[in-house]
C-alpha cells in the first residue's frame, strides 16, 4: 500500500526522534570510553573528546592486574553459569506441568504465583530464612533464593500452551512419557522463549549485587558489581593508594573508574547481540495465552 503524505511525515519524524534518543543514550557510554582511554591532562585541558588525544591503556592495565578483580570475575562467571542453568531448569520444569490441560489445581497455583509477584516477605525475614538454612556467606545463597521467578514461569507457561496439542498427543500415542514429551518435543520447540528468559537470567546474575552485599561477608565471595560499587560509589577504597597512582597526569581515579565500568560491562555487551534476535519473538509468543 502506498503511504500517504501524513504517514511519510510521521515516519520521518519518528525516525529522527529515535536517532536523537539513541545519541542521547550513547553519549554517556562514549564519555566513559573516552575517559578510560585518555590521559588526565587531556581531559582537564580540552574537556570531552570523542577520540582521545593521547590514548593510553594504562588504566586498563592497572585494573586487569588487580587480584580482587580476578576473584570477582570468577565468582560472577560461576554464578551466572550455574545460576542460569538452575533457573532455566527449574523454571521449565515448573511451567510445563501447569501448562498441561489436565494438571490439577493449576489455577490455584497460578494465583499463588501472581500473589508472590505483588507481595514479598521483606529483607529481614529473607535474611533470617537464609541464616536458618545455613546459606549465609556461601555460594548457593547467590543461586537458590532467585532460582524461580514467577514472571518467568508465567511467560514460559504461556509459550508452552501455544505449542500444538496434537503434537504432544501423537507422541503420547506412540508411547512417549511426559518426561519424554517435555525433553524431546517441548524443549526443542521452545528455543525462542528459552533464549529470551535465558537472556533475562544471565543479565540478572551478571548485574546482581544487593544479595551479595547482604548475604556474603568475605572478600572471596565478592562479585563484580559489588567490586565496582565498593570502588566507584561507596568510596570505601582509596584508589590512589590501592593502585599506586604516582603519575597522576597519566592515570587518575576517574580513569580507573571508567576502565572498571567498561571491563565489567564488556562481556554482557558482547553477548547481547547474539541473543537479541530472539527477544521480541520470545516475548510475543510467550504472551499469546493468558
Amino acid at each position: 500500500m502506498q503511504q500517504t503524505k501524513g504517514e511519510r511525515i510521521f515516519e520521518h519524524v519518528n525516525l529522527l526522534l529515535l536517532c536523537l534518543f539513541g545519541l542521547i543514550t550513547l553519549y554517556p557510554f562514549l564519555y566513559v570510553v573516552t575517559v578510560s582511554l585518555s590521559e588526565a591532562a587531556d581531559i582537564y585541558k580540552t574537556g570531552f573528546q570523542i577520540i582521545p588525544l593521547n590514548p593510553t591503556l594504562e588504566a586498563y592495565r592497572k585494573v586487569v592486574n588487580d587480584p580482587q578483580l580476578v576473584v570477582a570475575y570468577t565468582n560472577t562467571i560461576l554464578r551466572t553459569v550455574v545460576g542460569s542453568f538452575v533457573a532455566m531448569l527449574l523454571t521449565a520444569m515448573t511451567a510445563y506441568p501447569i501448562s498441561r490441560p489436565g494438571f490439577p489445581l493449576k489455577s490455584t497455583i497460578m494465583k499463588l504465583f501472581v500473589f508472590s509477584m505483588m507481595f514479598s516477605g521483606g529483607t529481614i525475614p529473607s535474611y533470617l530464612l537464609m541464616k536458618q538454612l545455613h546459606l549465609i556467606d556461601t555460594f548457593w545463597v547467590l543461586i537458590l533464593p532467585g532460582a524461580v521467578s514467577a514472571y518467568n514461569v508465567i511467560v514460559m507457561r504461556n509459550f508452552f500452551q501455544s505449542i500444538s496439542a496434537e503434537i504432544m498427543e501423537s507422541a503420547k500415542m506412540d508411547g512417549a512419557s511426559e518426561w519424554g514429551i517435555f525433553m524431546r518435543i517441548v524443549i526443542p520447540l521452545s528455543a525462542p522463549v528459552l533464549a529470551v528468559i535465558g537472556l533475562w537470567v544471565v543479565v540478572f546474575h551478571w548485574n546482581a549485587w544487593f544479595d551479595a552485599m547482604i548475604y556474603t561477608n568475605s572478600k572471596s565471595r565478592e562479585v563484580l558489581q559489588l567490586f565496582l560499587r565498593h570502588r566507584v560509589i561507596d568510596r570505601t577504597v582509596n584508589l590512589a593508594q590501592e593502585y599506586n597512582l604516582v603519575e597522576v597526569t597519566k592515570v587518575t581515579p576517574e580513569n580507573l573508574k571508567a576502565a572498571m565500568i567498561l571491563t565489567i560491562s564488556f562481556p554482557i555487551l558482547l553477548a547481547y547481540p547474539f541473543i537479541q534476535r530472539f527477544f521480541v519473538k520470545g516475548i510475543m509468543m510467550g504472551s499469546v495465552k493468558g
